[in-house]
């Protein structure tokens, strides 16, 4: 070979490393995630003391959301998983009400706000994870229930659920706020204004839009956002509304609605226990439909295509001005659509299950022609682009809580096992899920590296009603291994989780 073909050779070589470089790679840590435990815990003071964490790679600290006797964020050093301390709280009683979210990169912590009054625009404040100080205070919509980074961080997203008030005579637009980091934070919040005009072919696929005044504006309640990996797509969950929006971020605009629709439980599948009266744990089929309604969102990319995992809490609305839920023994059924309607409203058939009455009168005669409960009892992977059901858990989270020992039969008239949160993560060469069941007080760990068919791992416990799982990479971590991180809103515990490595 000649010296000058060689030369070039190099220079490429060179040229392909420097790109390599600049672009982080994860590196792959062997683990098994069969065999995730714990390995440490913090209390940080009883009920409302630990709902929601973030990580920060840079000064190997958590931070921890506590609105205990102080709404304020708990700083927790890690460097040392096994071993960890509280190492100082930065008070947030002078911003407003309580603290709802948080979520650091490169060095920046942002934290939700909800404003004294939640009826009121919220705040976003931006912190220094190092020093603590304040950078940056951001007014976003009524009440930002979850914040989040894009992953490039040029950006900061906040859900504004816009809650109404306890007599439902002031209910705020739901709306989500884009702040752009690089341009002085500033702020553009998007409201549904825009879908009114479909709003009919939208319920006719399970869309909800049911509070007083039937306002697609003031009724939609975004919940929690998930943002794609390039930074380019932003997912909403739409909790009470059942539906998922989808945010260009290019052009800072909500491009669509995925109505989610409604799961059967008369199927051996998706069999449920609806009463916490009938003597055990019994799981049947039911002439019942379950309203997705999810909590959590996240997504990956497989093959090209977007995946959509949510967390099917289900969520009603209930205040003084307007309530939507009732027992089935206290509503009345249409008798041809359940001619045994006498022996259903027992105690311990039907009759305990909490279900919405803002949907099943089908005819408007004033009795019910189908029942619709709150929340799927599952988790789901959906089309990020279709809003398509690719995947769902079926009744599996119940039944492994009770062969776990976990299931609470006292909420088996409600949400059973209640999923709540669901994060993804690389353990080795795996991609996993990790789904908090509120109720069960447990984890649930699925295989999902093929996204349409997710393959269950194990449930660990945890403590009680974990709120958030936190998912840190083994290589962000400060051991060189993935970290489970769970914190739980009815103990106040921060409870770390590790592999074994294989």
């Amino acid at each position: 070979m000649k010296k000058t073909a060689v030369f070039l050779v190099l220079i490429s070589l060179f040229a392909a490393c420097k790109k390599s470089d600049d672009v982080p790679q994860e590196f792959i840590v062997n683990e098994d995630p069969a065999t995730y435990k714990e390995i440490a815990s913090l209390n940080l003071g009883g009920l409302g003391a630990a709902e929601i964490t973030t990580f920060d790679p840079i000064t190997k600290r958590l931070f921890a959301v506590n609105n205990g006797s102080v709404n304020k964020i708990d700083v927790i050093d890690i460097a040392n998983p096994a071993a960890i301390s509280l190492i100082h709280s930065i008070n947030l009683s002078t911003y407003g009400g309580y603290v709802n979210s948080v979520d650091v990169n490169n060095g920046k912590l942002a934290a939700a706000i909800e404003s004294t009054n939640k009826q009121n625009p919220g705040k976003i404040v931006v912190f220094n994870t190092s020093t603590y100080f304040e950078e940056k205070v951001i007014t976003v919509g009524a009440l930002p229930d979850m914040v989040v980074f894009s992953p490039d961080g040029k950006y900061i997203l906040s859900a504004n659920e816009g809650e109404p008030d306890a007599s439902y005579t002031v209910d705020p637009e739901g709306t989500v706020s884009i702040i752009s980091v690089e341009n002085n934070y500033s702020v553009t919040t998007l409201n549904f204004t825009s879908f009114s005009s479909l709003l009919p072919s939208l319920k006719a696929k399970g869309f909800r839009v049911f509070g007083p005044g039937n306002d697609i504006t003031k009724d939609v309640e975004p919940e929690y956002i998930s943002v794609s990996a390039d930074s380019k797509t932003a997912w909403v969950t739409l909790q009470e509304n059942n539906a998922i929006a989808v945010i260009d971020m290019a052009t800072k605009t909500i491009t669509k609605i995925l109505p989610l629709g409604f799961k059967d439980y008369n199927t051996a599948a998706n069999a449920i226990d609806p009463s916490d009266r009938d003597g055990g744990i019994n799981f049947n089929p039911w002439k019942v439909f379950g309203t997705y309604m999810p909590d959590a969102i996240a997504s990956m990319n497989y093959n090209g295509v977007p995946y959509l995992f949510t967390a099917n809490e289900g969520d009603a609305r209930e205040y003084t001005g307007f309530s939507e839920i009732k027992r089935v023994k206290d509503i009345s059924l249409d008798l041809l659509a359940f001619p045994n309607a006498a022996i259903l409203k027992q105690d311990n058939e039907l009759g305990r299950l909490n279900i919405t009455t803002t949907m099943g009168d089908i005819d408007a005669d004033g009795d019910f022609d189908a029942l619709y409960s709150l929340g799927a009892r599952s988790f789901s992977v959906w089309n990020g682009n279709t809003g398509d059901l690719v995947f769902d858990s079926k009744n599996e989270l119940d039944v492994k809580a009770k062969e776990l020992g976990a299931y609470d039969d006292n909420r088996s008239d409600d949400k059973g096992a209640e999923p709540e949160a669901v994060t993804l993560g690389k353990v080795g060469a795996k991609t996993i899920a990790f789904v908090g069941l509120e109720r069960a007080d447990a984890v649930a760990v699925y295989d999902v590296t093929n996204p349409t068919t997710p393959v269950f791992i194990k449930m660990f416990s945890t403590g009680d009603a974990p709120e958030g799982v936190l998912f840190i990479p083994a290589s962000k971590s400060p051991i060189q291994q993935s970290l489970v991180v769970v914190s739980s809103e009815n103990d106040g515990f921060i409870r770390i989780y590790k592999a074994d490595k294989l």
